[in-house]
């Protein structure tokens, strides 16, 4: 599928650190940061916030944090595609380490999502994980250790280059996106200025003293990268 996502990007994520009203808020900021600073944001949204989230933005492009790959008919309680589309996601998160899937379930969600024009954001712990993943073709890979998320450390710099090269190496127009621990503005910019095709967050902002300010000044940080990045070439 033909993927419109301006690089370098940047990723929010609020998991179920909140909920209701404050996604709505959090993802109201982030719109506005995405269309003051003109970078691409991706919004993780909970189920439940799908469409509010869609309906009250207009500069976020808007992923769930997981589907199943049923169809309509059968199936209480599983997620849907055709449902989280009709909601207002473009796209569905992977094997996030807290939803671990395995390589058969990545590669059938990635047909069922890409069936529907939906991208895939797909997670991958270590180097090889990435590799294999890269096989089965998502749009975006997060090549993030497990024991990093949520922690307040981030990745070494000579992880970050050789994830980007290695998953480069199997399809060029995979993007690669940096999370793992990122709690400020410097360490998205550097992360990018490194080689990622973006940064993202989920606890380093709205776990941050004060949320909102942390989500524009890595936004900010995603713009500076970006025209850093254009004096380069």
């Amino acid at each position: 599928m033909s993927l419109n996502i301006r690089v370098p990007f940047f990723e929010v994520g609020v998991k179920n650190y909140i909920y209701g009203d404050a996604v709505l808020d959090l993802a109201i900021a982030a719109d506005k940061a995405a269309q003051k600073y003109d970078i691409d944001v991706l919004f993780t949204a909970p189920y439940t916030e799908i469409r509010r989230v869609a309906e009250h933005t207009t500069h976020l492009i808007v992923l769930a944090p997981y589907m199943d790959t049923l169809r309509p008919g059968r199936g209480q309680a599983d997620v849907l595609p055709e449902a989280i589309k009709a909601a207002g996601a473009k796209g569905v998160t992977v094997n996030h380490c807290e939803r671990p899937m395995t390589l058969p379930a990545i590669k059938k969600t990635i047909d069922r999502a890409h069936e529907l024009g939906m991208f895939v954001f797909a997670c991958a712990d270590t180097i090889a994980e990435s590799q294999a993943i890269a096989q089965l073709h998502p749009d975006i890979i997060n090549p993030e250790p497990t024991e990093l998320i949520g922690s307040g450390n981030t990745s070494d710099m000579g992880y970050v280059r050789e994830s980007v090269r290695v998953i480069k190496a199997i399809y060029p127009d995979i993007l690669v996106e940096q999370a793992a621990g990122i709690t400020n503005a410097q360490q998205v910019y550097d992360f990018i200025m490194a080689g990622s095709d973006a940064a993202g967050a989920a606890s380093g902002i709205v776990n941050a003293a004060d949320p909102f300010r942390t989500l524009e000044e890595m936004i900010c940080a995603v713009r500076r990268a970006a025209d850093d990045l254009k004096k380069l070439k």
